[in-house]
Parts: C-alpha cells; structure tokens; sequence
C-alpha cells in the first residue's frame, strides 16, 4: 500500500506540475516576444506560475520515498556503478531536482513581483531547458533506467507549454475578443503539432534502431490495457482536439475552446500515465489509483495556495506589456 501510494503521488504531482511550470515557461517566453496573446493570457497563467513554489514544497513526497519508485535507489546494482555513483544516486537525484524546483520558484517570483525583465527572462528560459534536461530523466524515464532518449527533455517541455495552454483555455480568455480566442487556439493547436510529433518521431527512432532495451520499454506499453490507454491518450487528447481545431468556428469559441482544454488534459494525463505506470508491473493499477487521489489532494493545496498568493502579490505590478 505504502508503495503504490508513493507511485500514485509521483504521477499525480508530474500531471500536476506541468501546468504551473509550463504557465511559467510561457510567461517568460512572452518577457522576451512580447505580443497581444501574452496579455490576453496573463489570468490565467500568472496565477498558474504562482503555483510552481507549490510544486517545489510538494515534491518532497517524492524525494522521501525514492526506493519505492526507482530500482536504483533500492539497488543500486540494477545500473551500471559508475552510473550510480556519478548520476543515478539519492544524492545526486536530490540534488538536481532542488537546484531545478529552486531555480524555477524563484522565476516565478520574479514574475509575480513585476521583476521578470527581457534580460531575466531570457536567462530564465536558458536555466529551464538545462535543469529540464536533467530532472525530466530523472523523474520519469530513470523509473526504467535502461531506456533512454535523447530527445525526452524537449518532449516534456512540449507537454508542460501544452498543459498550460490547455488550462488557459480551460479557464477562459477574458473578454468577447475572438481574436483573443483564436491567439490561443492557434498556440494550442501549434504546440499539440510538436507534442505528437515528438512522440511520433521518438517512436520511429526506436523502431529502426532496432535495440532491446528500447523494443522492451514499448512492447510493454503495447500490450493489453496499456495499448487501449495510449489509443484513448491520442484520441481524446490528439486526434479530437486537433480536428476541433480546425473549425474557424471552435476557435473563435471560448465554450468550445474549454472543451478543447478538458480533453488536451485529459489526454496528457493518460500519456504520463502510459510513460510511467508500466515501469511497476502488476502494482501499476494501484499506483493509478493513487494517483487520482494525489490530484485531488494537489487540486486542493493549489486553491488554498491560489488565495494566498493573490492576497501577498496583489499590489505587485505586473510586466509591462509589449504589443506586436
């Protein structure tokens, strides 16, 4: 029970997480580009971003629990030893998440308090693709340390910038603009465009390379109830709300563009879940399970935390806006 609890809080909070670390990267983003689409969608990923210091005290659930998540941390004879004793290491895994969660916490706070410059933003998105690089390895793919990809940082980050666009349009765009809507649509549809594409490419590369650690991570994912999972996955969040998206009309509809949100979530929930479950075998149902109970425990401290924030930075000036 302890373990597939530990399991169903690391996915809950790698869901989770993605929208206020993603909302934070398209702010920053913005701080550099300008544009009316950043301004539209400042309500909805401002106090998103505030959320990412959340996910730094939140993420202590999982650096306490590390041996009942990945086998290098139980043994760590199941890598090679200068694997263990260079990277793959509580040490080194705490290490590294603490420098990323502490480097993007304080980003966030920039933000919030008006402080996120060009110069600043710039510098942030930089730290963010390198602490990315590292930490997305360790969170996810070292639950099977003998898969690896080279191009899985940048598939995260896609999902991350694909969840927060999707919460925006879950929240809505304020005001009646339907250039408002269309921005973000456009952004939506864009950023779905990469994430399949990702996972597509990443796909193929491993069937032509041909090697045995990568055919045994997909053919496991590729049996029985996984194989529906990662159907529903692509349907629901790829297939249907690219299709939506093409329709002028669904663009330019803030009710339809909610629904668009619903099933983009939903979608990248299912993904993560098809990434990371089948790593545990048997115990995957349970950590599953757990795992809806951790978002529904995540969902909570992030209203309270939501409050709070907004009491503390409501003063704070926001940066100022650049129109293209």
């Amino acid at each position: 029970m302890a373990d597939a609890l530990a399991r169903g809080w690391l996915l809950a909070w790698i869901v989770w997480s993605m929208i206020p670390i993603g909302s934070l990267v398209w702010v920053m983003i913005h701080a550099v580009t300008g544009g009316r689409w950043g301004d539209a969608l400042a309500p909805a990923l401002r106090p998103a971003t505030a959320l990412v210091p959340l996910a730094a005290l939140t993420f202590l659930g999982i650096a306490a629990t590390l041996p009942a998540l990945y086998p290098w941390a139980a043994d760590p004879g199941r890598v090679k030893a200068d694997v263990a004793r260079l990277y793959l290491n509580p040490v080194g895994f705490d290490l590294r998440a603490g420098l990323a969660l502490a480097g993007w916490s304080g980003l966030a706070l920039l933000v919030l308090t008006g402080r996120c410059t060009r110069l600043v933003a710039g510098l942030g998105l930089a730290f963010y693709g390198f602490s990315l690089s590292l930490v997305a390895v360790d969170w996810i793919l070292s639950v099977e340390p003998a898969y690896v990809s080279s191009a899985f940082a940048a598939d995260i980050a896609l999902h991350q910038m694909l969840a927060a666009l999707a919460w925006a349009a879950l929240v809505g765009v304020p005001g009646r603009d339907g250039q408002r809507t269309g921005d973000l649509a456009q952004l939506i549809l864009a950023t779905l465009l990469g994430v399949l594409y990702m996972g597509l490419m990443a796909y193929v590369v491993a069937w032509y390379g041909d090697l045995p650690s990568k055919a045994a991570w997909y053919l496991k994912r590729g049996e029985g109830t996984w194989r529906a999972v990662l159907l529903a996955a692509f349907v629901a969040g790829g297939l249907v709300p690219f299709g939506m998206l093409l329709f002028s009309a669904v663009r330019r509809s803030a009710a339809l563009l909610r629904a668009v949100g619903v099933l983009v979530l939903v979608g990248l929930a299912l993904h993560l879940a098809w990434t990371l479950l089948p790593a545990y075998g048997d115990g995957a149902g349970a950590a599953a399970a757990a795992g809806l109970a951790g978002l529904a425990v995540l969902a909570l401290l992030s209203r309270r935390a939501a409050r709070f924030t907004t009491r503390t930075f409501a003063d704070a000036s926001a940066p100022e806006s650049r129109h293209a």
